[in-house]
Parts: C-alpha cells; sequence; structure tokens
C-alpha cells in the first residue's frame, strides 16, 4: 500500500464555488497511484467541497440562490464576532461537506461525466483555503 499526500493553498473569491477538479487531478497523477482512494479534506469551518454538475452554471447558480434562503444572513445570530456573514457561512459548511473522497483506477479519479469537484466559498470575502489531498492505494 502506497499513500501520497499534498497540501494546497487556494485563494477564493466572496461567495463562490471555484472548480478544483483539474487540481485534484494533478495531485493524483503526481500520486503514481493507479487503484485506491483520493480523500479530499478541507481545514475550514467557514467553506466546503461539493461534487456537483460540471456542465451546466446554472445548477452552480441554483444552488447558491437556494442557500441564500436557506441561511439567511439577515437573521439575528448570536455568534458575530467575524461580521454578519460568518455564522450562516458556517451553518452552510454544517450542511454540506469539509471532506470527499473519490476511488481512483488507472491512476485517475472515477468521476462520473458531469461530476467536478468546487470549493465552496460562503463569506463575503475571499480567503485562502488550506485542502489536504490524500491519495492511497496500489501503484
Amino acid at each position: 500500500m502506497s499513500h501520497y499526500q499534498k497540501y494546497l493553498k487556494l485563494q477564493t473569491t466572496g461567495k463562490s464555488l471555484s472548480k478544483i477538479t483539474a487540481k485534484v487531478e494533478e495531485v493524483v497523477a503526481q500520486s503514481g497511484i493507479e487503484t485506491g482512494l483520493c480523500t479530499i479534506f478541507l481545514r475550514h469551518t467557514s467553506a466546503s467541497l461539493l461534487i456537483q454538475e460540471n456542465a451546466d452554471p446554472d445548477v452552480l447558480h441554483d444552488l447558491e440562490n437556494f442557500f441564500a434562503d436557506l441561511v439567511p444572513e439577515s437573521r439575528r445570530y448570536l455568534h458575530s464576532t467575524e461580521g454578519p456573514d460568518d455564522m450562516p457561512a458556517h451553518i452552510r459548511t454544517a450542511l454540506t461537506q469539509t471532506s470527499q473522497q473519490i476511488p481512483v483506477s488507472r491512476g485517475r479519479l472515477v468521476l462520473g461525466t458531469w461530476q467536478g469537484i468546487y470549493l465552496w466559498e460562503h463569506r463575503d470575502r475571499g480567503h485562502y483555503r488550506e485542502i489536504v489531498i490524500h491519495v492511497s492505494g496500489e501503484s
């Protein structure tokens, strides 16, 4: 069993979905793992990772609009130390995920035809976000 791990530091823009599929695919290729599992972990509590539609951008817009309605910033939250967008960002992260696992076969991610990997920034301003990518399996 082989293991390969890499840290990526990515700059986000405020409230956006950034496609990171190619960056993750690059790490998997560097790993030399032919068959195994790729685990992606985001080390933050106000952003999340998402596997979603990568062909029609309307899907991403609809998701953003739905979450804005589901978790409004206009609500009064006790936690507001970092601004009115902070607690809603934590709730959005709690409703989504900070990690994903994707099988690796023939040295490539086994994603569906219409699937992409996204870093979802839930804060109004951009931040540097750190992602840990761990690939394990057989070379």
